[in-house]
């Protein structure tokens, strides 16, 4: 048996909350090590160079 197989039948022998808690800390795993969105970058840089220019609303 392979360790991802391993791993499956493990999970599959979770209660539905402890599946949920793993769901979730393995989709901020896998967040940390995807790649930024080129649209996302340029929306940081663009607020960076708004904030840097002064071009800023306050409530």
């Amino acid at each position: 048996m392979s360790t991802i197989q391993e791993i499956e039948a493990a999970v599959q022998k979770l209660p539905v909350e402890q599946a949920r808690e793993l769901q979730d800390w393995l989709a901020d795993y896998l967040e940390d090590d995807a790649p930024l969105n080129p649209e996302f970058v340029s929306s940081i840089e663009r607020g960076q160079a708004d904030l840097r220019e002064g071009r800023v609303r306050t409530p």
